[in-house]
Order: structure tokens, then C-alpha cells, then sequence
């Protein structure tokens, strides 16, 4: 599913297929801009929590927002330099686990704010010590009302199932918060919108050379390390949400201690190959992917230093920790283009709510 609880929710009228879906991939170049633009706001929530001095934070989220937490986990670790780890709900919801979370920070991220086990995690973390910050994009919601602090991601309404200017907007506001603890100006995103714009703009027929090479295809993989491990969950959800694909999703590292073994000339791969740590790490995996004969597409500001891929959708190159907010562009409007072209309509996926219920 997308989230439990995406964005605000509106009901899909009775449109052409994927019209929503592809208005709101459009809208993300002026979303960013603008949540760039309330920088200062999410600047005072990030002064804030620097003067509580947590120790250690944790992520509560659920579907697509869990993936901008594991985002966040490495803009934590790595620029923050504090440990950072991802909550399971149940642990609070179903099995009544009590830990001290003194000094701890608690952040939550929910794209609608109405998911009664984040709602429910959110308000027993505060009870029992922590710092509890809301990263939602309702601000009328539960969730904001049983957190201390809160950020507003304005990404406007989404009616789309699935999800997509409301992650990115998710990502960019994480980001801008952790920049507002390290002291940061918010540099590296001023011109976000801009870069998105032509990112989308730049990769329309990179985008349709991946839809005719790919639409037939029976089993897809995402991989990706270090920040962008992000991009290649999130295309993984994206995929299988909208075309009904067999998707999974791999850390380049995890991908060669035994799932390797499943790929052969039959399977297609998304990789992400950008600029940095990350992206490097990926080279040999990339490689090892050739040796078994995986069909590769490889998306990133560096995808085409990778001589194996069959097919290259490059981004433009940026800080390697805001990367993941352009890298999955091009993958939503993949999803949206592939759904489309095998006949489905992927404002209407099957089986699927834009908010679920989760304990």
C-alpha cells in the first residue's frame, strides 16, 4: 500500500486513466519550490529540537512514508551523527512494550496524519519521555495535535492512490530539518525546484524507451545503497502498486549475499547510480548483474558511467544526501507510463485505499 494514510485525501472522480497520477508528478517542481521557500519555518522545529540534545532518534512511519524515514535514518547518521533506528508499531499497539525513551526524538511521518498506530506510537513515545515531532501533510490531523512539534510538508491535496508529490515533498522536508539541526543553510535544495523541473522535462523519452523495453516484463528488481536505497524502495512500490508487477526491492549489499541467485537473463533491474559513496558502491554490483544477464536500467547523475546497462535515465548531479528527491522522478512517471501501456489505470489500483487502517 502507499501509506497508512496518504496525503489529504480526496476521491478520484471519474477521469481518464492516470490523470490524477500525472498532474501530480507535473505538480512537483512548484511543490519543492515552495516548501524551500518556508525553509525558516521548518528551521524553528529544528532549533528546537537541538536544544532538547536528543541522544538517539527514532522514525515511526508506514508504506511510502517509510521510506522517507529510512531516508531520514541516513540524513541522521550520517550529517547528525547520532543513532538512528526505524520503530515497529506493533511493538507499542499490539504487544504494550514500554521502553524509557528520556531524550529521546520521535519523529513520525504520515503523509494524511490518520494512521491510529502512528497516532497511537506518537502519543505513548511523548508519554514516556520523548521529543515527538509530526512530518505530515495535514496539519489539522490527530497526529499533528499529539505531537509536540510539527512540519508541514504543503504538498496541497493528492488524489492519486499513489503517492508522489507528497513524497518528495516528505523527503525535501526531512531534509530541511536535519539541515536546520546541523546548522545548515539549506544550500544544497535552493534551486530544487528548478532541478526537478528538468528533470522531469529532460527524461520524458528516456522514460518511454524504458516503457517499450519493459512492458512485457515479468519480475522487476530496484537496488540501490546508502541514501538512494530509498529511491530504489519507493520504485519498487510504485512498480508493483500501479502495473501489478513482482517487484522487490534490494540494498546492493543484501542483493549479493543470496537474492543474486534468483537473477538471470529473464529479469529486468532498476539501479540507481548517482554521483557519490552510494553510487560507487554500486559499481561491482552492477556488474555482477551483467555476469547473470539481468536486462539493467540505471537512473541517477551518474547512471551513465555504468557500461552494462541496457538503458540510462541520467539526472542531474547535486549533494549526494539530496539526490533521492530527483532520482525517483524519473520511476514515477515509469510507473505511470508502464501501468498505462499494459492497460491499467493507476489512479485506480486494485484492492487499494488512499488510507489505510492499521493497528
Amino acid at each position: 500500500m502507499t501509506d497508512s494514510g496518504e496525503g489529504r485525501v480526496e476521491t478520484v472522480n471519474d477521469v481518464g486513466p492516470g490523470k490524477h497520477m500525472a498532474e501530480e508528478v507535473a505538480e512537483q517542481p512548484d511543490v519543492l519550490a515552495k516548501l524551500v521557500q518556508a525553509r525558516s519555518d521548518i528551521a524553528t522545529v529544528g532549533d528546537a529540537i537541538v536544544k532538547r540534545s536528543p541522544r538517539f532518534v527514532l522514525l515511526a512511519a508506514r508504506g511510502t512514508s517509510d521510506h522517507a524515514a529510512i531516508y531520514a535514518k541516513y540524513l541522521v547518521e550520517v550529517l547528525l551523527g547520532l543513532p538512528a533506528g526505524l520503530v515497529s508499531p506493533s511493538t507499542t499497539t499490539l504487544y504494550r512494550a514500554e521502553q524509557d525513551l528520556t531524550d529521546v526524538l520521535l519523529i513520525t511521518v504520515s503523509q494524511s496524519g490518520g494512521s491510529y498506530d502512528l497516532l497511537e506510537v506518537t502519543q505513548a513515545a511523548r508519554s514516556r519521555g520523548a521529543l515527538t515531532v509530526a512530518v505530515t501533510n495535514t496539519p489539522s490531523s490527530p497526529l499533528e495535535e499529539a505531537a509536540e512539534l510539527s512540519v508541514d510538508v504543503q504538498a496541497g491535496t493528492e488524489k492519486a492512490v499513489a503517492a508522489t508529490k507528497t513524497y518528495t515533498a516528505t523527503l525535501l522536508a526531512l531534509y530541511l530539518l536535519v539541515d536546520a539541526m546541523r546548522n545548515g543553510t539549506g544550500e544544497h535544495v535552493a534551486d530544487i525546484g528548478e532541478l526537478a523541473s528538468r528533470t522531469l522535462t529532460d527524461t520524458v523519452e528516456d522514460v518511454e524507451r524504458a516503457v517499450a523495453r519493459y512492458r512485457f516484463a515479468d519480475r522487476i528488481l530496484t537496488t540501490a545503497r546508502g541514501y538512494s536505497y530509498a529511491t530504489a524502495l519507493e520504485g519498487s512500490l510504485k512498480l508493483s502498486e500501479t502495473s501489478y508487477l513482482p517487484t522487490r526491492a534490494y540494498s546492493g549489499a543484501d542483493l549479493l549475499h543470496g537474492p543474486i541467485a534468483a537473477v538471470d537473463t529473464e529479469t529486468a533491474v532498476v539501479g540507481v547510480a548517482g554521483i557519490g559513496a552510494g553510487g560507487a558502491s554500486m559499481l561491482d554490483v552492477f556488474a555482477t548483474l551483467s555476469e547473470r544477464g539481468a536486462d539493467l536500467l540505471c537512473v541517477g547523475s551518474a547512471a551513465w558511467s555504468v557500461p552494462s546497462a541496457s538503458l540510462t535515465i541520467p539526472v542531474p548531479e547535486v549533494a549526494e544526501e539530496v539526490a533521492p528527491i530527483l532520482e525517483v522522478l524519473p520511476l514515477q512517471r515509469l510507473a505511470l507510463e508502464l501501468a498505462l501501456a499494459r492497460g491499467f489505470d493507476p489512479d485506480r489500483p486494485r484492492g487499494l485505499r488512499k488510507v489505510t487502517r492499521t493497528r
